[in-house]
């Protein structure tokens, strides 16, 4: 699929968002390694993310949530590279959608907010740009990718009950880009455990925009994932020296 065109950037003129960025997992699937901050090109991988939103002029403020007992070692990074866009480091909660929300209520007053994993740390401009600019149709907008596979939906017995068309499939990625009093909103009022944040939006009847993100933008899950991020941040680093 050809890529989606690069938005003007006279179009994004006097948009800017704050952003949520979502590091309080326990990397249960990584065993003993803390994703967030193992070592990927001699820096944690929280601090690749971080920079991605620090260079980009359409954010202006960042909130970092992290377990409660990364929270020190979170307040160092950001000292020690100067994230100066960073206000906050704050601590998550018990859910997913708990963390998002503690962001949620540490940033200041804001029109536009981005909630991004803090281990996918592959993005980049284009991507935020394209971000944006979808939002500014529904106000909510969330990256994805067409699925390469065909998809099997199986009974919890392992048997095949139907397959769904695959045109018809998208992986859903962050950032996902809210109106601010919108995510607000979705919070506040959906007790339900959601996977993300564009499902809470999506269960107050709101439309939701996919606009499209990156087969790079890989979220870290697995040791083996460190060494595919790896590789795509040294070749991202050397086209651009």
């Amino acid at each position: 699929m050809a890529a989606e065109p690069r938005p003007g950037r006279d179009s994004l003129l006097g948009y800017r968002a704050s952003v949520v960025l979502v590091a309080a997992g326990q990397s249960t699937r990584m065993g003993e390694l803390d994703k967030t901050f193992a070592y990927v090109l001699g820096i944690p991988l929280i601090a690749h993310t971080l920079s991605h939103f620090q260079s980009c002029s359409l954010i202006y403020e960042i909130v970092l949530v992290l377990s409660q007992d990364n929270l020190e070692l979170g307040k160092e990074i950001v000292h020690e590279h100067n994230f100066s866009k960073v206000s906050r480091v704050c601590a998550g909660g018990k859910r997913r959608q708990d963390s998002v929300s503690n962001g949620l209520e540490a940033l200041q007053p804001c029109q536009w907010v981005m909630v991004h994993d803090g281990a996918r740390p592959c993005l980049d401009q284009s991507l935020l740009e394209r971000g944006m600019a979808a939002a500014q149709e529904t106000g909510a907008a969330v990256a994805g990718i067409p699925v390469k596979d065909t998809i099997k939906i199986v009974s919890p017995e392992q048997v095949v009950t139907a397959t769904p068309p695959r045109e018809t499939l998208w992986a859903a990625q962050t950032p996902q880009i809210f109106r601010y009093d919108l995510l607000r909103k979705a919070h506040q009022l959906c007790a339900e455990t959601m996977t993300d944040d564009a499902a809470m939006v999506e269960s107050l009847g709101h439309p939701v925009k996919m606009f499209l993100g990156s087969y790079a933008n890989l979220k870290v899950t697995t040791p083996e994932d460190l060494i595919l991020v790896e590789a795509i941040l040294r070749n991202k680093s050397a086209a651009n020296a």
